[in-house]
C-alpha cells in the first residue's frame, strides 16, 4: 500500500499542470482489505481525471468504519492538512460517503481553504459535465440538489452553482446554499418535469413493442467500450473518450444482423461499484432500457486486472433494477490489449456460471465481431419454436400480438375459432400458452 501512494505521489507531482485542481484522496480500509482499496482508489483517481482534477496525495487508514467526526482519525486530518498546505492542494475527495457534519469538521479543521468531497459527489459533478439531454440535465439536477446542496456547507461554500472547478458544475440554484423552502419547491418542480419527460419515454417505448423489433441493451461498467461497440456496429457517432463516464444520455440505434433480422441497440450510461442509490433512483427511466429489453449486452474490459469484480458489480445491479433473467450475451472487449489469461478464464467462468454465452472481441479494431454477431443470432433464435393456437372469437383481438410479436405468422379465420401457426419466443409462448394445440 505504502509503495504504491508513493508511486502515485512522485508520478504525479511531475505531471500536473500548475492550473490543474489538485486533490488529496482518502480512503479507509479494514485489516485484509488493502486489495479492495487499491482498487477503489484507482477508481476515484480515474473519476478525478474525468472530472478536470489530479491526484496530488494518497492517504489511507486501515479501521473498520469511519469516524463520526473526520472519517478519519484526528491524527489522519492533520497530516492532510500539512499535505494541503504543503502542495496547494484544494480538493479533499474522500472514498466513501460523508455526513453533512463531517463535511463541516473536516474544512475547520483543515488549515487551508480547500473544497470536501465524497466519491459520490464526484461522481455527479462528472453527471453534471456529460449530461448533454434534457432528461440527463434534469436528472442531475435533482439529484445534485437531493445529495449534494445538504453537504456544502462550512467555511468557503459560498460559491455560485456557475463558477468553474470540481463540485461546482451543473445546473440549479445560483448557491449552493439555499433554503429549505426553495430547495423543496425546486425538487418538486423537478419531478414533475421529469414525470412528463418519463410519460414520452414510454410512448417512445410503446411503439417500439408494436414494431416487434428485438431490443438489445448495451450495459456494463463505465469505460468498457459499450459507445465504441455501438459506433462499430451502427456508425452512432456516439462521444467514445477512454475517460469514465463519457456516455451519460442513452442512445438507440437500429442494426441489421448478417442473417437479416432488425435489433434495436441502446447504449446505456455505464455502471461503477458503490453507485449511489439516490443515483440509481434518479436515473430510473434510463436505466429501465435494461429492465425493458428482451437481450442484454453486458460489456466488459477483459484488459482490466479488475474486471471480474466489475462484472459482479454490473450483474448486482441489473439484479436490483430487476433486469436479470433475460438472455444475455457477455461480451468481453479490448482483447487487442494485452490481457491477462487467467482473468479471461475467470471472464468466461462468471459468464457460463451466469447462463450466458460468451464472446471476446476489440471493438475498436474489429477483431471478433463475426463471433459476436453469431453468437447474438444464435442468441435470438434460442427459446424460440413453431406453434399452433386455437383463439376464441372473443380474442381476436391477441392476433395483432401474434403479428407484432411472432415470426412467419398464418391466421386462419374458421367457424370454430382462429387458428394461427408462428414462431414464437419464450416470452410469447407463454402469453399464449392457454391456446396451443400443436408444437
Amino acid at each position: 500500500m505504502e509503495e504504491y501512494i508513493t508511486e502515485e505521489k512522485e508520478k504525479l507531482h511531475e505531471t500536473a499542470p500548475d492550473d490543474t485542481k489538485k486533490a488529496v484522496c482518502v480512503s479507509i480500509f479494514p485489516q485484509g482489505g488493502e486489495g479492495a482499496c487499491l482498487m477503489s482508489l484507482e477508481e476515484l483517481r480515474r473519476l478525478l481525471d474525468t472530472a478536470g482534477g489530479t491526484v496530488s496525495a494518497i492517504v489511507t487508514q486501515m479501521r473498520n468504519s469511519p469516524d463520526s467526526k473526520y472519517g478519519v482519525g484526528s491524527g489522519k486530518i492533520a497530516e492532510i492538512s500539512e499535505i494541503c498546505q504543503n502542495t496547494g492542494a484544494n480538493l479533499v475527495i474522500f472514498d466513501f460517503e460523508l455526513t453533512p457534519s463531517q463535511i463541516k469538521e473536516i474544512e475547520n479543521a483543515i488549515e487551508a481553504e480547500v473544497s470536501v468531497l465524497d466519491r459520490s459527489m464526484l461522481i455527479l459533478d462528472i453527471f453534471a459535465s456529460r449530461a448533454q439531454s434534457a432528461e440527463g440535465r434534469l436528472q442531475v439536477e435533482l439529484a445534485q440538489l437531493k445529495y449534494t446542496a445538504p453537504r456544502l456547507m462550512g467555511k468557503g461554500k459560498d460559491m455560485s452553482r456557475l463558477g468553474g472547478g470540481i463540485g461546482t458544475r451543473g445546473p440549479g440554484e445560483s448557491k449552493l446554499e439555499i433554503d429549505r423552502r426553495r430547495l423543496k419547491s425546486r425538487v418538486a418542480q423537478l419531478e414533475e418535469e421529469l414525470r412528463k419527460v418519463e410519460k414520452n419515454r414510454l410512448t417512445m417505448r410503446a411503439a417500439r413493442e408494436r414494431s416487434g423489433i428485438p431490443k438489445c441493451a448495451i450495459v456494463g461498467y463505465t469505460n468498457a467500450g459499450k459507445s465504441t461497440l455501438l459506433n462499430r456496429l451502427t456508425d452512432a457517432g456516439i462521444l467514445a473518450e477512454d475517460k469514465l463516464f463519457a456516455t451519460l444520455d442513452p442512445t438507440t440505434r437500429q442494426f441489421e444482423l448478417p442473417c437479416g433480422t432488425n435489433l434495436l441497440l441502446t447504449d446505456t450510461v455505464g455502471f461503477i461499484n458503490n453507485l449511489p442509490h439516490h443515483l440509481i433512483k434518479a436515473f430510473k427511466s434510463t436505466l429501465d432500457e435494461a429492465v425493458y429489453a428482451d437481450v442484454l449486452l453486458i460489456v466488459a474490459d477483459a484488459s482490466d486486472e479488475y474486471a471480474p469484480v466489475q462484472l459482479e458489480v454490473c450483474t448486482s445491479l441489473l439484479s436490483e433494477l430487476g433486469a436479470s433473467g433475460k438472455p444475455t450475451l457477455f461480451i468481453f472487449n479490448k482483447c487487442d490489449a494485452q490481457t491477462n489469461g487467467d482473468v479471461r478464464h475467470q471472464l468466461k467462468r462468471i459468464a457460463i456460471d451466469a447462463g450466458g454465452e460468451a464472446v471476446f472481441i476489440s471493438a475498436l479494431t474489429g477483431e471478433g465481431m463475426d463471433s459476436f454477431t453469431e453468437a447474438l443470432e444464435k442468441l435470438l433464435k434460442k427459446g424460440k419454436r413453431t406453434i399452433m393456437i386455437k383463439l376464441p372469437q372473443a380474442k381476436a383481438g391477441l392476433v395483432s400480438l401474434l403479428y407484432s410479436k411472432g415470426e412467419n405468422v398464418e391466421v386462419d379465420y374458421r367457424s370454430d375459432g382462429i387458428y394461427a401457426t408462428l414462431t414464437a419466443d419464450e416470452k410469447l409462448q407463454g402469453q399464449l400458452n392457454e391456446y396451443i394445440i400443436k408444437e
